[in-house]
């Protein structure tokens, strides 16, 4: 199994070709900007047998090989990092449904402006091969340079869709604009489809070969349940095989239990948050995703993350970390009363911090650990 601390590019994408077509090792794409301790912590927790960089290639002494095809790394910002592995047959079939779902054809050119290292980033490599054609590859973010791209299709998270509205980039330029990896405000939707945007909302994880669920509707072959903790099942063949040198499996009767809470109705899932962002407020559990929903149909409110932090009085407070839309700045009052119309009063916010943008990880979703421990 092959690191491959490398930027985006023609040679990362040969080497995941490679490994699809049992040409190759197993692929681990790294981003060569993770700092130091982080990427030697990647590499001591799994394992690789050789370690590609600009610079050539090393064997690692204590490397372990690998049947899957691509691993893909968790941030490991709570803990030791976990490598999701995958088989060429759940990346391929994982691709395969998109494109059928997509109407996408042969010929057809793919953007790849996420990081590799990352799956939504990985598959649009995937995608690409299947369409026979070299995927366009932006090694950094550019709203004009995306919407000049001359790619077909392209897979964003919100807050790039965001920064190409506010710079007026032409989001009507793409045929399909797959956009996950968090949950998009309705505001942002209605406003890019009102500049000409063909948007399909994903769901999925890294554990499901990506996106697996596309406006609410699972793909095909893909099946969605809710169980009796009300978390979100999935199953189907784009499931992960395991974590990498873990023991770990988070199946139940062949179903991969997620994280995420939901619910199905008339045959389409609707994400509620994760299980472990239910707040416990005085005794109340309160999710976080719900609250955030509410809140970003405030008028004054551009974007907005719920977290909880703790309390002496409360256990937990729920807190509104919240981007203005205007130099206006949004009360706490206001906030309150807007989610307390809309939701029982425990669950309005409690405290509310303004800031010019909510932080980032390298795959665009929010940096919920800087959000919970902002002082």
């Amino acid at each position: 199994m092959h690191a491959l601390v490398l930027p985006p590019g023609p040679a990362l994408s040969e080497a995941v070709r490679h490994a699809l077509t049992g040409e190759g090792p197993a692929v681990l794409p790294l981003s060569p900007d993770l700092p130091r301790p982080a990427l030697a912590a990647t590499l001591a927790a799994l394992r690789p047998t050789h370690v590609v960089t600009q610079d050539g290639v090393r064997r690692e002494p204590d490397g372990e090989p690998s049947d899957a095809a691509l691993i893909i790394a968790t941030s490991g910002s709570t803990g030791a990092p976990k490598g999701v592995e995958l088989t060429a047959e759940a990346l391929l079939a994982s691709a395969r449904a998109s494109l059928a779902r997509l109407g996408a054809r042969e010929g057809d050119r793919w953007l790849c402006c996420l990081p590799p290292s990352h799956i939504s980033g990985a598959q649009v490599l995937v995608r690409s091969l299947l369409c026979g054609t070299e995927p366009i590859v932006h090694s950094r973010f550019s709203p004009e340079e995306v919407a000049a791209s001359g790619a077909d299709h392209v897979s964003l998270v919100p807050t790039q869709l965001r920064r190409m509205l506010d710079a007026g980039a032409g989001v009507a330029a793409f045929r399909t604009i797959l956009l996950g990896g968090a949950a998009a405000p309705p505001g942002l939707l209605a406003e890019a489809r009102a500049a000409g945007a063909r948007i399909v909302t994903t769901y999925g994880s890294s554990e499901t070969s990506g996106g697996c669920v596309y406006d609410g509707v699972p793909l095909d072959g893909v099946e969605v349940k809710i169980g009796g903790d009300g978390r979100v099942r999935i199953a189907g063949p784009v499931l992960f095989s395991g974590y990498r040198l873990r023991d770990e499996r988070p199946f139940e009767g062949g179903w991969f239990v997620t994280s995420d809470l939901g619910s199905i109705e008339d045959g389409r899932l609707t994400v509620l948050g994760r299980a472990d962002d239910v707040i416990n407020t005085g005794g109340r559990k309160v999710v976080a995703g719900v609250v955030a929903e509410v809140l970003a149909a405030h008028p004054a409110v551009r974007d907005v993350v719920v977290v909880g932090r703790p309390d002496p009085e409360w256990g937990e407070i729920t807190v509104a970390v919240v981007v203005p839309r205007d130099t206006r700045e949004v009360t706490l009052d206001e906030l309150r009363d807007f989610a307390k119309e809309r939701l029982p009063a425990y669950a309005a916010p409690r405290a509310v911090e303004l800031v010019s943008q909510i932080p980032l990880l390298p795959n665009g979703k929010p940096d919920m650990v800087a959000l919970k421990n902002r002082n």
